[in-house]
């Protein structure tokens, strides 16, 4: 007795292609993001160096746009610390900043997963002439289910 395969079915994922454009997308949005973020911290760091100056410990700009990204990454390491209103002010507008790195980039990534998948999954509602089966393709010209022409 000789057994024949069953058709393979196409699991409910990403094809390859699609997934590699969505990647693609993401990873475009995502370089913009991070650019703005470091423009962001070079802005803040400066301004923190302006407000509190060498006297609190803010000695140079990249030390303080150092300081600005670690307060936006919510590691805050501690050694450095506002003590003016205006810097503590300024830091807490940053820390409140920070909370938008992990929400943002993950929303990119989703918001384009779903994109693609919707992209992916446009179907006819033509029906086959032969067998009445619907749910073709967009661009299909044989019945994926008996072969006759749609």
């Amino acid at each position: 007795m000789v057994e024949t395969a069953a058709p393979r079915r196409q699991p409910l994922s990403l094809s390859r292609d699609l997934y590699f454009r969505v990647v693609l997308a993401a990873l475009t949005l995502a370089t913009i993001y991070f650019l703005l973020l470091g423009n962001v911290a070079a802005i803040m760091g400066t301004l923190m160096y302006l407000i509190e100056g060498e006297e609190h410990g803010f000695s140079n700009i990249p030390l303080s746009v150092y300081w600005a990204i670690v307060t936006m990454t919510t590691v805050g390491f501690g050694d450095l610390a506002p003590a003016t209103p205006a810097g503590q002010l300024l830091a807490t507008i940053l820390m409140l900043m920070g909370y938008g790195i992990i929400a943002v980039p993950t929303g990119i990534v989703t918001a384009e997963i779903t994109r693609g998948s919707m992209m992916a999954s446009k179907v006819s509602t033509q029906s086959c002439p032969a067998c009445t089966a619907q749910g073709h393709d967009v661009d299909a010209v044989h019945c994926k289910f008996c072969g006759a022409l749609l």
